[in-house]
């Protein structure tokens, strides 16, 4: 596994990012806790989840499961960066029902790294990351909240995730006229398929010196082989239905066949070589697809294969020519 530096900080980090998101709805307590160990043992120790996920009915029950698997001890928590993220209820139903339940208020804020806390079974959070930006709340009242965690030892660093560049301008000067240190990380939709985060949100984290954590690295499945298994269902059929999506996916397999390699190990190859990743969260269902993703750390693509992944999925350009002319 290589590592790398989270962004301006000092945190080592591995390459890939495991996922958990599947950790309840799609895969049980004991394949999740398996995955979990595969990755240790295959050098990765950067986690990734969220307060929400599980299901519609279980919110939290991915944080439970990881957990329970910290608590089988064995140094499974020493050896993990843990990231979860706050923003959205826990409680079905509690953003319409009840005030302060959800958003980034400091009381919220408070509440669910305490609750997050308890179902991960831990006395601090490595990176807490908002998960969504928060257009009711001041940064400086944001801040103030991060910086009391902090002290407590709760969490360590705090990131962002879906956050516009210049809501990422935004937080980190306010961060710096109050002494605070801002965010680190930035977590984004981002892959050969949709890269329109390098037109601002890229740029911005890069100037802010946050690591760029991308998530949806294999565009819903559309860049993980979907013509070549014949797997298209739910997400990645309906793009395919549409045939200009169908041509270029099909381009891309051909592109990638051509180089014998396996599409889903250059999706994530192509994101690790571009300048300021820190590494793509990969959500594997399964250990063997876990093994899978690991290979692409290291792949090093071909100057050709890059050429025509250009071609067949271009970048939206700099800005502001990108948008202006």
């Amino acid at each position: 596994m290589e590592y790398t530096q989270l962004g301006r900080t000092g945190l080592s980090v591995s390459r890939i990012v495991l996922g958990t998101m599947n950790f309840g709805p799609r895969t049980d307590e004991a394949d999740s806790h398996a995955i979990m160990d595969a990755a240790l043992t295959a050098g990765v120790n950067f986690f990734d989840t969220a307060n929400t996920y599980g299901s519609r009915e279980d919110r939290g029950r991915t944080e439970i499961i990881i957990g329970d698997w910290f608590a089988k001890g064995g140094g499974r928590r020493d050896k993990v960066v843990l990231a979860t993220k706050g923003f959205g209820a826990t409680e079905p139903g509690a953003e319409g029902e009840w005030p302060n339940r959800s958003r980034l208020s400091a009381l919220n804020i408070r509440r669910s790294v305490d609750a997050s806390l308890r179902r991960l079974r831990t006395d601090h959070i490595d990176l807490y990351q908002f998960h969504h930006v928060d257009r009711e709340t001041p940064w400086e009242e944001i801040w103030q909240a991060v910086d009391v965690l902090i002290q407590q030892g709760k969490i360590l660093y705090a990131g962002s995730s879906n956050h516009a560049g210049w809501h990422i301008a935004q937080a980190n000067e306010t961060a710096r006229r109050l002494g605070s240190f801002g965010l680190v990380s930035e977590q984004c939709l981002y892959n050969l398929v949709e890269r329109r985060a390098e037109m601002e949100v890229i740029p911005a984290a890069r100037a802010y010196g946050l690591g760029i954590i991308p998530w949806s690295p294999l565009g819903g499945g559309l860049l993980g082989g979907a013509i070549r298994r014949a797997a298209e269902t739910g997400r990645s059929a309906e793009a395919l239905a549409n045939t200009a999506v169908r041509d270029r996916i099909q381009a891309y397999e051909d592109a990638v066949d051509a180089h014998g390699l396996v599409p889903g190990e250059v999706a994530l190859a192509w994101l690790l070589a571009r300048p300021g990743v820190t590494g793509p969260i990969v959500g594997p269902r399964t250990v063997e697809q876990l093994g899978s993703a690991l290979k692409a750390v290291e792949l090093e693509l071909p100057e050709e294969l890059l050429v025509s992944l250009d071609e067949i999925f271009p970048g939206p350009g700099e800005t502001p020519e990108a948008f202006a002319w």
